[in-house]
């Protein structure tokens, strides 16, 4: 029985003063925002676009709807393709035209 309360005692004072980490569980720091992604949403309903690239996990593109839900839209959807090639194709004359 002494034995016992000897254990309980040792291990509750390793616990006690064991150093305290800020590091985050690895679980939560390399966690994609996007876990499943849709293909159809209505364009009208789109206030905002959001687009991520993080080292883990691939393209994400969110859609901040009109009634504040947000939704991750699958990046292969053809015509969030085509509005990425138009963005891309405007910025290009932008700076064409600056220099």
């Amino acid at each position: 029985m002494d034995l016992k309360l000897i254990v309980i005692f040792a291990l509750m004072a390793v616990v006690i003063h064991a150093p305290v980490s800020n590091a985050k569980p690895i679980s939560l720091v390399e966690r994609c925002w996007c876990r499943s992604t849709i293909n159809t949403v209505p364009q009208r309903s789109i206030r905002e676009l959001k687009f991520l690239h993080t080292p883990n996990c691939p393209f994400q593109v969110i859609a901040k709807l009109k009634n504040n839900k947000e939704v991750c839209i699958n990046p292969e959807t053809k015509w969030l393709q085509q509005y990425l090639r138009n963005a891309v194709n405007r910025m290009k004359k932008a700076q064409q035209q600056q220099n």
